[in-house]
């Protein structure tokens, strides 16, 4: 099901493989209709992942990326929509031969190309595969159809392994398996035997449960791997290699160990559990609610980022999440934005909380407060500052108003017809660029080189009308796209760390390689 853990279990297997000697890639079907995740609800879904080559990905691209410090792209994700739309635009073409295209045989055979081009283009020895959605959904039987070809095709190199909840009764105290046992029958039922079945619960599975599972689920008790909740998801991987999830694998591949070099990984976690001091930082969005619960998901990049950040500082991250919201409907509260050490306004689209944004930006401006602005977070740093430094009372961006008389923000230039004739899935300003740091700037010091490279997905953009007028009155401008010449970076020089950033850098932020900005925000929080 959602949220038990199948891209963080993928991610692991696939580092444990990989610090054993074995190269690996990763690919992630999502059962969604939609082409792409871009058109996706954040809150529902979680935040949107963009790649280099500009592909708007799932947001487990962005643990593979994480736990395997490899860049993904096009070819690691697909969706339902993405799969049906081939198929169709190939029997359009002729392509089929005017052989009669069904969905449980083509549908499945544009899945296995797929895979099959991945594992050729990227000569590894493994390709993970994640199915998104529930064992018994309508929606991935296709895909689940076209894992049972491939293992029908060539059984001593395809294996399943089953992500499964084992939930313990509060009233009882009771660790319970049917769930599991009928996960592995809505697998039976379409031709699919679990080799491997991970079991997810909030505590570690005992040897009884594991025995029964074993003997009710046709799978040997060693194959039978327990993943109980951890403090940091980094420390999975260790649990997987402490199970010998790999030589469970390697036995039933015919495949020979190559080496074992898990320190690195082992370091990261044990500086992970030794931090002690706290760093508070908050971040303002909008994505983040869902009836009655915080669903942070949307933010997933930016939380990481902040802990490889604070992490790689000696520090424990505090992280708050705060609605944008919440300052529009009481004023009064931006004077509780003190107790933070650090303010992250990420990215987002559309006016609700832009008030709220705002008005949290000149305050963290005037109280000399660190701030990270991503991407949306750099343009309404602008309008404040166009606002009330500058003097343009009424500047604001046109995606919010397009009568502003000073639209400091304004549409990129390419994308105007594209809103107008509504081509809006897949056009955005996407993956990355190109950005030229000033010398001596806040920026250039914390790269320490001058030209840098990050990923990005907008309309908008700083209006080079009012370049001039912004940098008189103080707003540097330190980093821009050298063919373009649009602003890719601000900041205040005079500020303990007032920054922002066109880009989403907290997407090529890595546990072992943290990201400068947020280095550079979390080092100034301490010193706050």
């Amino acid at each position: 099901m959602s949220g038990i853990g199948k891209g963080i279990t993928t991610s692991s297997i696939a580092r444990v493989l990989k610090d054993d000697g074995f190269s690996v890639t990763v690919a992630k079907i999502d059962p969604y209709f939609n082409v792409d995740a871009g058109t996706l609800n954040p809150v529902v879904h979680g935040e949107v992942f963009v790649t280099d080559d500009g592909t708007e990905a799932d947001q487990d691209l962005g643990n593979y990326e994480r736990f395997l410090e490899q860049d993904m792209g096009r070819d690691n994700i697909m969706t339902s929509g993405s799969v049906y739309r081939s198929v169709i635009e190939r029997e359009r073409n002729l392509e089929y031969g005017g052989k009669d295209v069904q969905m449980m045989s083509d549908i499945p055979d544009e899945v296995i190309r797929r895979l099959k081009k991945l594992a050729k283009n990227s000569k590894v020895d493994f390709v993970l595969v994640e199915i998104g959605g529930t064992a018994g959904d309508v929606e991935n039987l296709v895909f689940l159809e076209a894992a049972r070809v491939l293992k029908l095709a060539d059984p001593q190199h395809v294996l399943f392994v089953l992500v499964s909840y084992l939930p313990v009764l509060n009233n009882t105290g009771e660790m319970k398996s049917k769930p599991t046992q009928h996960a592995v029958r809505a697998l039976s039922s379409v031709g699919i035997q679990a080799d491997i079945i991970i079991a997810r619960a909030s505590v570690p599975m005992d040897q009884p449960r594991k025995e029964k599972i074993s003997r009710l689920c046709n799978v040997m008790p060693e194959d039978i791997i327990s993943a109980p909740d951890v403090g940091s998801i980094y420390e999975v991987p260790l649990n997987f290699e402490r199970d010998h999830i790999v030589d469970r694998i390697l036995h039933k591949v015919r495949l020979k160990p190559k080496r074992h070099n898990h320190a690195v990984w082992r370091r990261l976690v044990r500086s992970i559990h030794r931090v002690k001091k706290s760093v508070r930082i908050a971040i303002v969005g909008k994505y983040f609610t869902s009836g009655d619960f915080a669903l942070t998901d949307s933010y997933l990049s930016v939380l990481e980022a902040v802990k490889h950040a604070s992490w790689a500082q000696g520090c424990k991250p505090q992280i708050i999440w705060v609605s944008a919201e919440t300052y529009e409907k009481n004023p009064a509260k931006l004077k509780d934005l003190k107790q933070f050490d650090g303010v992250i306004i990420p990215g987002g689209f559309g006016g609700r909380g832009i008030d709220g944004k705002v008005a949290v930006i000149k305050y963290l401006r005037e109280h000399n407060i660190p701030f990270l602005g991503l991407c949306y977070g750099l343009q309404l740093a602008v309008v404040e500052y166009a606002r009330n430094v500058v003097g343009l009372k009424k500047a604001h961006t046109t995606e919010i108003d397009r009568k502003t008389p000073y639209p400091v923000i304004d549409t990129l230039p390419d994308q105007v017809a594209k809103i107008i004739n509504k081509q809006l899935g897949g056009t955005m300003r996407l993956g990355a660029y190109d950005c030229k740091l000033k010398a001596g700037s806040v920026v250039r010091k914390l790269y320490g080189k001058e030209m840098i490279s990050e990923r990005h997905r907008h309309r908008y953009e700083v209006n080079n009308d009012y370049k001039k007028q912004l940098e008189d009155a103080g707003l540097v401008i330190s980093g821009v796209n050298p063919k373009s010449n649009l602003a890719e970076m601000i900041e205040l020089p005079k500020h303990k760390f007032f920054v922002g950033t066109q880009a989403h850098p907290e997407l090529k932020s890595r546990p072992l390689h943290p990201h400068p900005l947020f280095v550079g925000l979390i080092k100034a929080a301490i010193k706050k």
